[in-house]
């Protein structure tokens, strides 16, 4: 079991209009994707979502602002058919500055404007992630979700926001009722991003 953040914080756009600028990380093999990681013993989705998204990029309050989507996906590794789960959670931040975790093999933080990350991120099930978090997003600030250009179809979803200090994750995000399940990690050493057919060792 896995989860992971897709975040977002506003920024201004070449003509001063507010747009939104989504955190892209980058892995050992230049793949760029979303910070994630597996769940801990007893550890809900959203909380591991919120501790990795922290651990990853260095960033240290996060506003959960709703479920993007449950994803899945099959590889072979060393002649076994891996299935890998992963939760993603819509999140805003109002600090621009990262950190890297580059012990784990992440070697660069990027923000980004819609249709310059959906053009980077390296793999199609993360740029449906990525399409989903940006429709959640417009319908925050109640604005349509434009066309990205890039094939595959996108996806709508609402949330209203939680603040939580990442660090806190743990004990006020430990609700019931939320959903369950585990994946596949992050960007580690060793291992590509979502969606790469050869990921090193499980973490």
């Amino acid at each position: 079991m896995s989860a992971g953040g897709v975040v977002f914080r506003y920024g201004a756009a070449a003509d001063g209009a507010r747009e939104p600028l989504f955190l892209l990380i980058r892995d050992s093999y230049r793949n760029w994707g979303f910070p994630k990681g597996h769940l801990e013993d007893g550890e809900g989705p959203e909380c591991a979502a919120l501790r990795e998204v922290a651990e990853e990029t260095g960033l240290g309050e996060l506003a959960v602002a709703g479920v993007i989507e449950t994803i899945d996906w099959y590889f072979r590794f060393r002649g076994r058919l891996i299935h890998k789960v992963c939760h993603f959670y819509l999140m805003r931040t109002d600090r621009a500055s990262t950190c890297p975790q580059r012990s784990e093999g992440i070697t660069a933080c990027r923000w980004a404007p819609f249709d310059e990350a959906v053009a980077l991120v390296s793999y199609a099930n993360a740029r449906e992630v990525l399409r989903r978090a940006h429709a959640m997003v417009c319908s925050l600030d109640g604005a349509p979700a434009a066309d990205d250009g890039v094939p595959d179809a996108g996806g709508t979803a609402d949330a209203a926001p939680t603040a939580v200090a990442a660090g806190d994750a743990a004990v006020a995000l430990s609700r019931a009722g939320r959903a369950d399940g585990s994946g596949g990690g992050g960007a580690r050493a060793g291992r590509p991003l979502l969606g790469s057919p050869e990921p090193g060792p499980a973490r």
